[in-house]
């Protein structure tokens, strides 16, 4: 796959900086980093984005997750590898991102089950997380963004 966009970093200081505070914010959130990881992971693989498949697997190591735990995130329902709190918030990732054709999206069961294990800054901090990895899924999927690549 050849990315669409040759010099993506042009003239972009001010995108730059509003996603490093975005950034800033999710961390402030008090959430996990390797749970965040997952999240990322996980929105990712819905939305086929390999770039961002790649970063999340890289994201998750750096933040001390195991191999295990990364290649099964798939498959988080049936894997035994996850707490209830992290199967909350993939839940609410998958919901989240899943917002076309008529999907039913966020339920309240599925926020009452988030609600149940995040306080609302955590929550607020996952559902950035949700919300920046979709931004940047559909940005890699427009410009075919390989696998590997650094944004900046």
């Amino acid at each position: 796959m050849e990315n669409r966009l040759k010099n993506k970093n042009t003239d972009s200081s001010d995108v730059w900086t509003a996603i490093g505070h975005l950034q800033k914010a999710i961390a402030a959130g008090g959430v996990d980093p390797k749970l965040l990881a997952l999240v990322h992971l996980r929105v990712s693989q819905i939305n086929g984005c390999s770039a961002c498949v790649h970063a999340g697997v890289a994201g998750g190591k750096k933040a001390g997750d195991t191999d295990e735990r990364l290649h099964n995130v798939a498959a988080w329902r049936e894997a035994p590898f996850y707490t209830d709190a992290e199967r909350a918030a993939l839940a609410l990732a998958e919901a989240a991102t899943r917002l076309q054709d008529g999907a039913e999206g966020v339920t309240d069961a599925v926020w009452d089950e988030a609600n149940a294990h995040f306080t609302e800054e955590q929550i607020g901090a996952v559902n950035l997380e949700i919300a920046l990895t979709n931004f940047f899924n559909r940005i890699n999927r427009t410009i075919k963004e390989p696998a590997g690549q650094t944004w900046n």
